[in-house]
C-alpha cells in the first residue's frame, strides 16, 4: 500500500520549517485527511503546535535518546492509521548532535522517507541553484524529491527561483511569501487561552498560504512510499496508577513516555485541583510554572498535598518545571517546599543540550533546556546522579533526591525503559 510520508528539512534553523509544516498539516486536515505529525528531536513546543494543526498527538523521533529500532517502531505504529505522515525536521538538514548523527537527514534515511527541502530565498535568486545542488548530492541515500521556497518577494522573484531549481533536476513545488502574518508566535507563551488563539491564527494563515502557492497534489504524489504493515503490540497494563500533572503550567510531555508507564493514567491540574488523586506515583513534567507562579502560589491546597505526599515517601518524578514547582519559591512566590532550594529567573541564561544520566539503578538519556537556575535556600544538596553531554564530559547540572522524590532539570525519555527501576 502506498502512502504519502515525508520529512520537511531546511538548510539552516530559522528557514521557516515550522511555518511550512503547520501550513501543510492544517491544509491537509481541512481537506478531510488524517495527518499524523512527528518532530525530529526533543522539541516540546512544535509538537504542541502540530497537535493544534491536526487534532492528533505529535510524536518525537529522536535518535540520541532512543534506539533506531524504537524510532522505527513508534513511527510505524503512530502513523499506521493516517492518510499522510509529516515529520518536521530540526536545525539544518545535516546538523546532528555529532556531525550527521541524529540529524533530519539521518532520520529520513532510517525511516526511508523522502525529503521536501525548504530554502530561504530572501535576497537571492539564481544562486539558490548551488545551495539546492549541494544539498541533494551531499548524501545520495537521502532522497530530496522537491523544493519549496520561503520569504519570496513576488511572482517575478519566484520565476527566477523556479528556473534555478530546474537547473538542479529537482522540481519546485511552490513558495511562501514574505508575510508578517506568518511570523512564528513566541515560543515562551504557555498554553493559555490567549496564546492558543494566537497560535491558531498563525496556523490558519500558514494553511491559507500553502493552499494558495504550493502544489499540494504534486507534493503528495512525489512523497508516496510503500507503507509497511505495522507490528501489533499487546499493551500490558499493570495495577499501578500514575498521576500526571497536565495543564497550562505543566505540559512538556512525551506521549510515548506516558504509554511506557504501562499503568493506568490519571491527570490532575496543579493550577486548579486542590488535592491529589490516589496514585502509586506522581509525575510532574516540565512546562511554564514561572509564568503561572501567582496561580500556583494561591493554590495552597495542592502545594500542601504534594509536600505531604513527598514526606510520606510517595514516588515522585519531577522534570525541569516540575522540579521548580518542588522548590521553596520562584522569585519570591511560594511553591511546594520539598527541596530547600529557591528558583530564580534573574540573570537568565539558556542551558541546552543532550544528556546521559547515570542513576544508581538506571542509565537513561534526555535533554536539558531551561533559562532559570536554582540556589540553595540553606545548605547545598549533593547530586545523586551523574550527567554527561554527548562528548562524554561531566556536566554540573544536579539531580536531587528526597526520600522517594527524584527531581532535576533534565527531561528524560523512557519510551523503551522501565522508569520504575529508579525506585529499586
Amino acid at each position: 500500500m502506498k502512502k504519502s510520508s515525508f520529512l520537511i528539512a531546511a538548510a539552516s534553523s530559522g528557514s521557516g520549517k515550522t511555518t511550512l509544516s503547520l501550513g501543510l498539516m492544517n491544509a491537509l486536515s481541512r481537506r478531510g485527511m488524517t495527518v499524523q505529525p512527528f518532530k525530529c528531536g526533543p522539541d516540546y513546543i512544535d509538537t504542541q503546535y502540530h497537535s493544534l494543526a491536526t487534532g492528533r498527538s505529535s510524536i518525537n523521533l529522536d535518535l540520541f535518546m532512543s534506539t533506531e529500532k524504537h524510532v522505527k517502531e513508534i513511527y510505524s505504529r503512530y502513523g499506521a492509521d493516517s492518510d499522510v505522515n509529516i515529520v518536521e525536521g530540526v536545525m539544518g538538514m545535516f546538523d546532528g548532535y555529532e556531525r550527521m548523527a541524529g540529524s533530519s537527514a539521518e532520520l529520513a534515511e532510517k525511516l526511508n522517507i523522502p525529503v521536501i527541502l525548504l530554502v530561504n530565498a530572501a535576497s537571492t535568486a539564481f544562486s539558490v541553484a548551488a545551495t539546492i545542488y549541494g544539498f541533494i548530492r551531499f548524501r545520495k541515500n537521502v532522497k530530496v524529491v522537491g523544493v519549496i521556497f520561503n520569504r519570496v518577494a513576488s511572482e517575478n522573484h519566484y520565476a527566477f527561483l523556479k528556473d534555478a531549481c530546474a537547473e538542479t533536476g529537482v522540481p519546485s513545488l511552490g513558495y511562501i511569501r514574505k508575510n508578517d502574518a506568518l511570523k512564528t508566535p513566541s515560543r515562551h507563551l504557555g498554553l493559555s487561552l490567549d496564546s492558543v488563539t494566537e497560535i491558531e491564527r498563525f496556523i490558519n494563515a500558514a494553511a491559507e498560504e500553502v493552499e494558495r502557492n504550493i502544489d499540494i497534489e504534486s507534493l503528495l504524489s512525489l512523497a508516496e512510499v510503500d507503507s509497511e504493515e505495522p507490528q501489533r503490540y499487546k499493551t500490558v497494563v499493570d495495577d499501578k496508577v500514575v498521576a500526571v500533572a497536565k495543564d497550562e503550567a505543566f505540559n512538556f510531555i512525551y506521549p510515548v513516555n506516558i504509554e511506557a508507564f504501562r499503568s493506568r493514567i490519571v491527570y490532575f491540574s496543579p493550577l486548579r485541583d486542590t488535592s491529589l488523586p490516589d496514585a502509586d506515583m506522581i509525575y510532574l513534567p516540565g512546562g511554564y510554572p514561572e509564568l503561572f507562579a501567582d496561580e500556583l502560589e494561591r493554590n495552597s491546597g495542592m502545594r500542601k498535598a504534594i509536600n505531604e505526599y513527598a514526606e510520606s515517601g510517595g514516588r515522585i518524578l519531577a522534570e525541569c518545571g516540575g522540579m521548580i514547582y518542588l522548590t521553596e519559591e520562584i522569585d519570591g512566590k511560594r511553591m511546594c517546599g520539598v527541596f530547600p532550594l529557591k528558583t530564580t529567573m534573574e540573570d537568565a541564561r539558556l542551558t541546552l543540550g543532550y544528556r546521559k544520566v547515570n542513576f544508581p539503578e538506571l542509565n537513561i538519556r534526555g535533554h536539558e533546556f531551561h533559562y532559570s537556575h536554582t540556589v540553595p535556600a540553606r545548605e547545598n544538596i549533593p547530586s545523586m546522579a551523574q550527567q554527561f553531554n554527548v562528548k562524554g564530559t561531566l556536566v554540573a547540572t544536579p539531580v536531587y533526591r528526597y526520600r522517594n522524590t527524584f527531581a532535576g532539570y533534565t527531561h528524560l525519555y523512557w519510551g523503551e525503559t522501565d522508569i520504575f527501576k529508579l525506585w529499586n
